[in-house]
């Protein structure tokens, strides 16, 4: 027996919504199911049916980009109707118009103008914008309308006005720590589009690799990448892929601290002696740059020179972070230059590191870019602060007249809840504290996928659909806040991602097929619905990872969220509040049974591989779970009274224990039988005796 995900089953039924009604253009959206939510909607009346004469027009301003972009939109629209379209064919009626007003920027802009009006109605679509930008976001939002009705494939009618909240709404991915090939990076960029970031942040060096060819510094990544970076044709090649998107792209090269694997091919560029290699472990490493050489800065520049030239963004990020200091503690020559320059510490030495590094960028008619460390008391104004420590942060930077940047909340890589970060605003409650030229300067925000526990293979199950509700954050009203309308709008885009080549839900499969040899591994399955990895910081410390561990496991294959454990907490919470309907008590009672039986046809199974073998406990433990989860529900439902005091006490105590990671997991059915487990009282039922 298989149970369906409950975000899964919603796909099918929330597409033919009745727009009658609605309270609000938020509400409207909502019904919609858009993702992110568009500033303005209103509905119409009708639809428009999609058929294989369907085609698009474009009027007005045109370039070679927008063509991309129309070919691009009845590729996606065919993968997912799976409707042939030939939009120049004979009998191709049109039924889409495009109207772009002017052209954007050469090299895309900080707060170029990407608002766009739509209309569809019965009888045809209108979208009009300033320029492609505009136009590209709101053919992402055509493509969101399209759902499956009795008379096939159809949009509502509806009128939308949109525009972003923030100008910068960024993804960060790491290529320093887990190479991240080129492919994996395009489809990611096609997903951006999907749902209107537009920020690329790419990150490519490292203590783990240097991921750029240099034709200047050729042993950099000669020496320090393993043989695993992109060649200046491949970034060229991406650059250009992302514009067509609407995508910019910004480069970072972490210094001065997280930069060993420049130093296995230039170690005069280090503060300490050396020799050096790539660094194999995780955290943060002594070794650093030395800021007391003019031949540092000198390299520098040079190799400013080439990348900022390879890169037509006009931010450049310099990383800034996490700098410890001790190779520099370790010098009596750099303690002297201290001394002598009257630097008292080592944050002073680093801005003053920061400050050369600064004029340099800006002499390449660049603008620096930095995290929250390269604020000091004399940064110079133009710096962007990205803040990853706190709001904190972000708040003084604003305060002192800087722009930035949040990523603290939208960590990723933590295996946080989607309702965690969907609820951090890059503004929010620091506003009050900040005059409204001040909160200009919060230019956004963006997503980090750090990749110490991410592979190629893994890293869309990371990044999505979780970064559709931060894309949300960013783009959309600062009320738009329900949660419960987030969660089932992001499963239908999750869905909707895989026409764009995502592939977490098909290598999640092929990770388990792999893992047990069976190419139907139900019970598997059965098991991977009910975990996720562990939050945080804490699979680091449950086993001596490097950047050669095999990512293979369990803990690998599952999503950072399980989306079937959310859905039977939230049902053990009705059930124990009272509120839960007859079909509320039968599904929970269902997902129990499955729960407790599925142990006895996994166990035999798992003991074959070493890789499996891990899971003994984490199946016994969903299993005794699932057992005090049926014992409870059946004296909550047969007989209104709860379980005695000394029962219970046992029974948290087991939940509590199951609560802990188990081979990097965590089983996500304890939390809801925990909330069954400690209800006081039914409504209108019986106190515990």
């Amino acid at each position: 027996m298989r149970i369906l995900p409950f975000a899964f089953a919603v796909v099918f039924g929330c597409w033919a919504q009745s727009f009658e009604g609605q309270a609000s253009s938020q509400t409207d959206a909502a019904a919609l199911s858009l993702m992110p939510v568009p500033a303005s909607v209103t509905p119409g009346s009708g639809q428009f049916l999609v058929t294989g004469q369907f085609s698009v027009t474009l009027a007005g301003f045109s370039e070679p980009r927008l063509l991309r972009a129309r070919q691009r939109f009845m590729d996606t629209l065919g993968r997912e109707t799976g409707i042939p379209f030939f939009p120049d064919a004979p009998g191709a009626t049109g039924g889409m118009e495009v109207n772009t007003m002017g052209p954007s920027a050469a090299v895309q802009e900080l707060g170029e103008d990407e608002s766009y009006h739509l209309e569809v109605t019965s009888q045809g679509i209108r979208l009009s914008a300033p320029n492609p930008l505009g136009a590209m976001h709101g053919l992402q939002t055509v493509l969101q309308l399209v759902h499956v009705t009795p008379q096939g494939f159809a949009m509502p009618a509806v009128t939308i006005d949109d525009k972003p909240r923030f100008p910068w709404r960024g993804l960060m991915i790491d290529s320093g720590r887990h190479f991240m090939p080129l492919p994996v990076v395009l489809r990611n960029l096609d997903a951006m589009e999907a749902v209107k970031l537009n920020v690329m942040h790419w990150h490519l060096s490292e203590d783990q690799g240097f991921r750029v060819e240099s034709k200047v510094f050729p042993l950099l990544q000669q020496k320090g990448s393993d043989g695993l970076f992109y060649t200046q044709e491949e970034i060229r090649r991406t650059i250009e892929y992302a514009r067509d998107r609407g995508i910019r792209v910004v480069p970072e090269f972490d210094m001065p601290g997280h930069a060993t694997a420049w130093f296995v091919g230039y170690p005069n560029l280090a503060s300490g002696k050396g020799p050096y290699q790539i660094e194999r472990h995780w955290g943060v490493f002594d070794p650093a740059m030395d800021p007391t050489r003019e031949s540092t800065f000198q390299f520098l520049n040079t190799f400013f020179g080439e990348m900022t030239a390879l890169f037509p963004d006009h931010y450049f990020h310099v990383g800034g972070d996490e700098c410890n200091g001790k190779e520099w503690d370790a010098s009596p020559r750099i303690q002297a230059f201290m001394k002598q320059h009257g630097l008292k510490d080592d944050a002073a030495l680093q801005a003053y590191f920061s400050g050369r590094v600064q004029k340099l960028v800006a002499a390449r008619h660049k603008i620096m870019e930095g995290w929250d460390e390269v604020l000091q008391p004399d940064t110079p104004k133009d710096v962007v602060i990205q803040s990853w420590r706190g709001r904190d942060s972000l708040l003084a930077a604003a305060q002192r007249g800087y722009r930035g940047l949040l990523s603290n909340g939208y960590y990723i890589d933590l295996n946080q809840p989607a309702a965690e970060h969907y609820l951090v605003d890059p503004i929010g409650d620091i506003g009050d504290k900040l005059t409204a030229e001040q909160k200009a300067s919060i230019l956004g925000g963006e997503a980090t996928m750090w990749s110490e526990f991410t592979t190629g293979e893994i890293v869309d199950s990371r990044i999505w659909p979780r970064t559709a509700a931060i894309a949300e954050r960013f783009w959309s009203p600062e009320s738009v806040r329900d949660v419960e309308s987030m969660y089932r709008r992001m499963a239908i885009t999750g869905r909707k991602l895989e026409a764009y080549g995502i592939t977490s839900k098909a290598t999640s499969e092929f990770m388990l097929e792999r893992m047990s040899g069976d190419q139907n591994p139900v019970a598997l399955r059965v098991l991977a619905s009910v975990v996720q990895p562990p939050r945080g910081y804490t699979r680091g410390g449950l086993k001596d990872y490097t950047s050669l561990t095999p990512l293979n496991s369990l803990v690998d294959a599952v999503p950072p969220e399980s989306e079937t454990g959310r859905e039977f907490g939230l049902l053990c919470e009705r059930i124990a509040a009272g509120n839960a309907s007859p079909a509320d008590w039968q599904r929970a009672h269902n997902w129990l049974m499955l729960w407790r039986d599925n142990d006895a046809h996994l166990q035999p199974l798992l003991g074959q591989s070493e890789i499996t073998a891990e899971l003994i406990p984490v199946s016994m433990s969903v299993r005794q779970t699932a057992e005090i989860g049926l014992r409870t529900l059946d004296l909550l439902r047969e007989t209104g009274t709860f379980p005695t005091a000394s029962s219970q006490a046992k029974d948290l105590a087991f939940l509590a224990d199951a609560q802990k990671p188990q081979a990097a997991l965590l089983q996500m059915v304890a939390p809801g039988v925990e909330t069954l487990v400690k209800a006081e009282k039914l409504a209108g039922g019986s106190e515990p005796r």
